[in-house]
């Protein structure tokens, strides 16, 4: 007789249970944790949270690592205050202080969606803390940005809230695959259902609508992107879920394959959350990376 799948609540339950709580500047911050080692931070995008790392964490947990993604503020289990600044740039501050308060002296980032511009940030402000960077599907050039067609209606008042209304566990399901999984074979309906629970909390979602509208255009916030991207302080690498509908490879890959100096893109065979069915295979290239990095300190010491 088949198992009988998990309810919603029960894989939250299990989140939550892997992960820990902790204070930052008063707002009660959940990060999920596994193993031991060098840290691997892990930034999350919209509209999801920390849940979308675990498949990942656990994988860097198995190569010697220490897995962290933080929830930030709006998302996931962490606090939504109604007085919070949601702007990329705060966020990212809120981040740096998020891992000094969890004793994250150095890390190896991971950034993804909404994560890359605020990783960006965090990286450009604090390039000591980092040990290298690995980009998954997002973008740099902030001033010429344009929203996917899914994400528009979010910006705009009364219709973001009508839209966001509509994200249920009914129609969550059919977008998840089509936007974000080749293959959702590999992922339970309660699993899928979970990202919708997480999204709206008790705030209903309000203060993932102030994020929606909060992102920074600045030139002055590119120019910091694009210092995380082209710093000599830390290898850079970047990882694309090739057949994503909405961050493009050949447009946003390329932007950032152009921006970094790159010389090439790792591509897995996913939509835009390759961390649900590619989870290996990012874990395998930031540890190579990673291993890199030790390799080239050994032959300066030497």
């Amino acid at each position: 007789m088949a198992e009988k799948e998990r309810s919603v609540a029960q894989v939250i339950k299990e989140h939550e249970a892997s992960g820990t709580y902790f204070d930052v500047d008063g707002i009660k911050t959940f990060a999920l944790k596994y193993g031991r080692g060098e840290t691997v931070l892990c930034l999350h995008g919209v509209p999801t949270s920390s849940f979308l790392y675990r498949k990942v964490l656990r994988s860097l947990e198995k190569k010697g690592y220490k897995g962290v993604s933080i929830d930030m503020p709006g998302l996931g289990l962490t606090d939504r205050p109604e007085d919070f600044d949601y702007s990329f740039s705060n966020l990212a501050d809120f981040l740096y202080k998020a891992a000094k308060a969890l004793k994250l002296k150095k890390f190896h980032l991971v950034v993804h969606d909404v994560g890359g511009p605020i990783g960006f940030a965090l990286a450009a402000r604090h390039a000591n803390r980092i040990m290298s960077l690995t980009i998954l599907n997002t973008w740099a050039d902030v001033v010429n940005f344009k929203k996917p067609v899914v994400m528009r209606p979010f910006e705009k008042k009364v219709l973001g809230e009508a839209e966001l209304k509509m994200i249920t566990h009914l129609t969550w399901p059919v977008m998840f695959k089509q936007m974000g999984v080749e293959n959702s074979s590999r992922i339970s309906l309660s699993e899928i259902n979970a990202y919708v629970d997480l999204l709206k909390r008790k705030d209903h979602g309000k203060a993932f609508l102030k994020i929606m509208r909060s992102f920074d255009h600045s030139p002055q916030f590119r120019e910091e992107c694009y210092k995380a991207i082209q710093s000599k302080d830390y290898p850079v690498q970047a990882i694309w879920g090739a057949k994503d509908p909405a961050l493009q490879l050949e447009t946003y890959g390329e932007e950032i394959k152009k921006v970094g100096g790159l010389k090439e893109i790792h591509t897995l065979r996913s939509r835009h959350f390759l961390q649900e069915e590619a989870w290996l295979g990012i874990a395998d290239k930031v540890v190579d990376l990673a291993k890199s990095v030790h390799l080239k300190t050994q032959k300066k010491e030497g």
